[in-house]
């Protein structure tokens, strides 16, 4: 029972992982109909955009802080019901402010999902599969881009955009009343465990987490996690994977239409492919990291060599694809990018993992969800800037080339493997 039910958890993630990216997708593939009903120009577009992670970022924090103090099951959840009322009410807005504003709610809303998800595996997995784990539900994000694209663009031509944002705001209700029904926070809170489970699980806890208790009897404070090179690098390569990803979020879409003459069924059609690729990527990419740790038995080693390797990978095919002059080569390079990129998706949530101890991850991983939204609030108003007043993209596929490519070296000259393996958070 205890398998099947990490397992239905892990799906119900996957699941919410999907949403949550058809949700904030829905308004780069809408943005040629709401530009033209709303009179919106590219610069306040990009300041909406960039709005969603003003609030976004500020509660990848403060939700991580809450999911330490009443649990991932119940922060999660709610969360979702707020996110999906703030995303209905989208259909209400009537111009930049209003929807300047709902995009401001609607981004504090989804703030604590990554460090819930994060906490929830921590509670039912052992370090050995806590990738693998984080990879497969993350991969919900890329696949709830990739159904965004032909779902949300048929909703908005077939009954328009806003009827578009009614329809998703239920799909999310939908799922925050199964997750009530089914989750708990880890399996010792689950009323669908027996006895006889409950102690086998203390058992295996004991085993599997010896070596944690070794390390440390007690939680240090939370002051002295964030001042860690090894998590602050983290954050720091946390925020150059989300400058390319806000970059393709946000305007990828919208760069096929104005660079590349799409229509807004062709640009919905095309963009499923990097989102395709995605999804395979993020799939395999914490799978990878554990198969490198089972055979080198080197936990941050296994973690680096996926970050730096991925991360420029990322970096350089991003960069040309900018350079490009038809749409094939230049979906193709995004596809490429998007691939790599997402390999390294769970990668981050894997090292706070390994080097934090459990009653402070939620709030570590707040942390570095918090510095990795902030490319959200710069990246797409950077690129409204130069796509106003140079009336091009190429810019800025550089320089989300170049930014990725400097997170990939800092991991390669920071992180490295513990001498003093008592603590392992210390790097040399």
């Amino acid at each position: 029972m205890i398998r099947h039910l990490r397992w239905t958890i892990v799906f119900l993630l996957f699941l919410v992982f999907m949403i949550n990216y058809l949700d904030r997708v829905a308004l780069s593939i809408t943005l040629p109909m709401i530009e033209k009903d709303l009179l919106i120009n590219p610069e306040q577009f990009g300041m909406i955009f960039g709005s969603f992670f003003f609030g976004y970022a500020l509660f990848n924090f403060i939700g991580g802080l809450a999911v330490d103090k009443y649990g991932p099951t119940l922060v999660l959840g709610l969360a979702v019901g707020l996110w999906s009322l703030f995303c209905g009410f989208t259909a209400l807005a009537t111009g930049f402010w209003s929807m300047l504003i709902l995009r401001v709610l609607f981004g504090m809303a989804e703030g604590p999902i990554s460090a819930s998800a994060n906490k929830m595996i921590n509670g039912w997995f052992p370090k050995k599969q806590a990738a693998t784990a984080m990879g497969l539900l993350s991969a919900g994000s890329p696949l709830g881009g990739a159904v965004a694209g032909p779902i949300v663009g048929y909703l908005a031509i077939a009954f328009g955009w806003r009827p578009a944002f009614m329809i998703i705001c239920v799909v999310g209700m939908v799922w925050m009343v199964a997750w009530f029904f089914i989750a708990a926070d880890n399996p010792l809170r689950s009323k669908r465990v027996s006895e006889e489970e409950r102690l086998l699980v203390n058992q295996l806890k004991q085993e599997t987490h010896s070596e944690e208790e070794e390390i440390s009897n007690a939680a240090h404070g939370l002051g002295y996690y964030l001042r860690q090179p090894i998590i602050l690098v983290t954050a720091f390569a946390f925020f150059c994977y989300n400058y390319i990803l806000f970059f393709f979020l946000s305007w990828f879409p919208a760069y096929l239409v104005q660079a590349h003459n799409l229509n807004i069924k062709e640009m919905s059609l095309t963009t499923v492919i990097p989102w395709i690729v995605g999804f395979v990527g993020l799939a395999l990419g914490g799978y990878i990291s554990d198969r490198i740790f089972n055979i080198t038995g080197k936990l941050l080693l296994s973690r680096k060599i996926v970050l730096v390797v991925s991360l420029l990978a990322a970096a350089i095919c991003v960069a040309f694809a900018g350079m490009v002059k038809s749409v094939v080569p230049a979906v193709a390079l995004m596809s490429v990018s998007i691939f790599f990129l997402y390999i390294t998706g769970a990668i981050y949530w894997a090292i706070i993992q390994d080097v934090v101890h459990k009653s402070r991850i939620g709030a570590t991983s707040g942390f570095v969800h918090l510095i990795g939204s902030v490319s959200g609030i710069i990246g797409p108003v950077v690129t409204g800037f130069i796509v106003k007043y140079t009336g091009k993209f190429d810019s800025a596929f550089i320089l989300a080339g170049v930014v990725a490519a400097l997170g990939a070296v800092l991991v390669l000259l920071v992180i490295k493997s513990p001498k003093n393996h008592a603590d392992p958070i210390k790097v040399a």
